[in-house]
């Protein structure tokens, strides 16, 4: 074999040489899967960005909808107040507004609560009990707070069906589907909007951690 010709500095030099080369070989690898990492960053960026996009543009276009069917809901009050004694307009106006604020209550509720129960479950062993009792104490009041905005949920049923025999007894066919297509949208389109907002929001804060997770 050549090696065993070769001098002692020179076989040493060899050797050297040889571990140079697979250092950068393997540097050069390394380089590549940042690359290759970074590369795939990118993908990920631009299709969140478009995802986001659409996202906006719906919520937009979700936003002319609550506008047209707040603009419906004055319709059918005018209606109301034309045709309706003023207790019963009251009774209308009372239910609309609370309908609006017991939805709202409930999703914000539903939402905090499947966080901390999401938080609860992602602990780790070894967290400190501290911690584990903080989120246990928070699951326990906002689940008595749900079971709370559920009794307030349940008064809102029987207030609506008791608005919707006045509005029965008192509108015509065309105006009593007014009425019932307002309330059902506006329902609707509160739900639709914190779903929509939730997705944004997530989206912006994966968004946000890819930015700052590529290389400057």
């Amino acid at each position: 074999s050549s090696y065993y010709n070769t001098s002692a500095p020179k076989a040493e030099l060899l050797i050297k040489m040889k571990d140079m080369q697979e250092q950068l070989e393997e540097q050069e690898s390394e380089d590549e899967l940042d690359i290759d990492l970074a590369s795939k960053k990118q993908e990920l960026i631009f299709s969140l960005a478009g995802k986001l996009e659409v996202l906006r543009e719906a919520r937009h276009s979700l936003q002319e909808d609550v506008e047209d069917n707040e603009a419906l809901g004055r319709e059918v009050e005018a209606t109301v107040q034309r045709l309706c004694q003023p207790n019963q307009l009251d009774k209308f106006r009372m239910f609309v507004g609370d309908l609006d604020k017991v939805v709202s209550l409930r999703l914000s509720l539903s939402g905090r609560l499947a966080r901390v129960e999401n938080a609860l479950y992602s602990l780790e062993e070894e967290a400190p009990p501290e911690e584990k009792r903080t989120l246990t104490e928070k699951r326990k009041l906002l689940m008595r707070q749900h079971e709370d905005a559920k009794e307030l949920k349940e008064n809102l049923d029987r207030r609506e069906r008791l608005v919707s025999s006045i509005m029965e007894s008192h509108l015509d066919a065309e105006d009593l589907d007014d009425y019932r297509y307002f309330v059902k949208m506006k329902s609707a389109l509160i739900i639709e909007q914190r779903k929509l907002e939730d997705k944004i929001k997530l989206g912006e804060e994966q968004l946000k951690c890819l930015l700052d997770s590529l290389p400057l």
